[in-house]
């Protein structure tokens, strides 16, 4: 609610810069290797020659493969640079996903209602200065409040936005497939045995729906079994 004096409203948008713009790239690969720990040894590397950190690591270890998540953050100048160093012989690239979204228009639109929230927020101000009544003193300081809140809430957004643009993000998974086989497998005898159960349950499965399959011909049976002994009996006779 408004209180009775009038904030005059004001263009802010010739108080702001130009706005240069604003990119976000991002992206996710996901790629084979062999050895996962000599991987890791690699990434470092590369890490380090993009000034690059990683955010998030998730590790991932069952029977069949080895599982690396990394959620990597690199300068947006250095992020090509970052995605063909793991695309160049680094391991087998089984997918790969770069997106850039321009937030330009999104940037520019909070930076002009920011800056005309300060602008009201100084005329609460002065307004709460030469308040005479009690209404009008809680109305204008709960205005201000408002406002306050408000302008955190687009301060905190201008932050994250800055962040994605200078910053970008790179979702990152390594993934090897074990080799499982009874002379080298390090995999134990309880999930061998078990591999084994299944398989075996799984071709039994299978010669059953086969055999149910073929049911028109076993009802054929009985009549050919009729036919023949009807025909055997009147050739004895």
């Amino acid at each position: 609610m408004m209180p009775s004096q009038e904030v005059s409203r004001q263009n802010p948008s010739s108080q702001i810069n130009t706005i240069t713009k604003k990119i976000i790239k991002d992206g996710e690969m996901k790629i084979q290797v062999g050895d996962i720990k000599k991987a890791q040894e690699q990434i470092n590397s590369i890490l380090k020659n993009n000034k690059a950190y990683i955010q998030k690591e998730e590790f991932q270890n069952n029977d069949t493969e080895e599982n690396i998540d990394l959620t990597i953050r690199v300068p947006h100048q250095n992020f090509d640079a970052l995605v063909n160093s793991f695309s160049d012989g680094f391991g087998s690239v089984l997918a790969k996903n770069i997106s850039s979204n321009d937030v330009t228009e999104e940037y520019t639109d909070v930076s002009i209602k920011l800056a005309n929230k300060k602008i009201y927020l100084e005329k609460y101000r002065d307004m709460l200065k030469s308040a005479k009544t009690t209404k009008d003193i809680l109305e204008i300081q709960e205005n201000i409040r408002e406002l306050e809140d408000e302008i955190d809430v687009s301060e905190g957004r201008l932050r994250f936005i800055d962040d994605r643009v200078n910053y970008s993000t790179l979702n990152l998974n390594l993934y090897k497939e074990k080799i499982r086989s009874s002379a080298t497998s390090t995999i134990g005898f309880g999930s061998r045995f078990g591999d084994s159960v299944t398989e075996g349950w799984n071709s039994f499965v299978a010669f059953l729906l086969g055999i149910i399959s073929l049911w028109p011909f076993f009802l054929l049976i009985p009549v050919v079994v009729f036919l023949w002994r009807k025909w055997r009996n009147r050739k004895k006779k």
